[in-house]
């Protein structure tokens, strides 16, 4: 039988720095990563979000079936969303031909849909309410818009804007030194800043993945897709290791 500590406990991680780390690692991955697979394999950006897709669902139905926390599950589900989210995105934005203004617009009203059905339905987006199947289902879904959208927004940042990956890097940065400015300088709601830390870490991995592995005429790197998404899957695992990775605890 479970003890009142364990009902006590989400399937989520505590936020701490050690889960913004792995965050931003995470969705660089998702950039390499699904770049490797679309382009270097030359399989598509269709055919990758199929493959993608398929093991996000397979995560998430993993995820969901749990009845605990565990830290490799949870982030092998992250990272499954942020590679399917840069495929996604680069099929709409350019086999699509919506171009990034339009995709991000699409994914930001589907974003903004998924949270408020959500706070519709259960009364809470906040992770710490994210310990019953109904919660995890929004939680993962809200996530996978997240993880899209902030794609399309580097893309649109580093490109249509001409900043550049270094250019965009420095504002989605500093974007998010303003929401930890304000987590501990205002008493703006914790659950807001959470959602926005959250979506703004998606286009700085987003554009620094790219600025990895875009050619340097381009004004990236030009390392292999494989290298560095190896290199950023081993952070992840030894950030896992060294970070303790423990259950953020649920409302009451």
């Amino acid at each position: 039988m479970k003890t009142s500590t364990e009902h006590a406990l989400a399937k989520v991680p505590e936020v701490t720095l050690g889960f913004w780390l792995i965050k931003i690692a995470a969705t660089t991955l998702g950039e390499t990563g699904g770049d490797a697979v679309s382009m270097s394999m030359n399989l598509g950006y269709l055919v990758g979000t199929a493959i993608f897709a398929a093991i996000f669902l397979a995560a998430v139905v993993a995820q969901v079936k749990a009845k605990d926390f565990h830290p490799f599950l949870y982030w092998t589900t992250i990272i499954a969303t942020t590679t399917v989210g840069t495929t996604l995105a680069d099929f709409a934005d350019r086999s699509l031909g919506i171009g990034y203004a339009g995709g991000s617009s699409l994914l930001l009203a589907l974003l903004l849909g998924s949270l408020f059905v959500w706070h519709r339905t259960l009364g809470s987006v906040s992770v710490s309410t994210v310990s019953s199947p109904k919660a995890e289902a929004f939680y993962w879904l809200t996530i996978m818009f997240s993880q899209t959208l902030g794609t399309a927004l580097g893309d649109w940042t580093a490109d249509t804007a001409g900043l550049g990956y270094t250019g965009a890097a420095v504002v989605f940065g500093g974007l998010l030194a303003l929401v930890v400015a304000a987590y501990y300088w205002t008493s703006v709601s914790r659950t807001l800043l959470f959602w926005a830390a959250f979506i703004l870490t998606r286009p700085l991995g987003a554009v620094v993945g790219d600025f990895l592995d875009k050619p340097v005429s381009a004004g990236g790197l030009a390392l292999s897709r494989y290298s560095a998404s190896a290199a950023l899957l081993t952070f992840i695992v030894v950030a896992i290791l060294l970070f303790r990775q423990r259950a953020a605890r649920t409302a009451h």
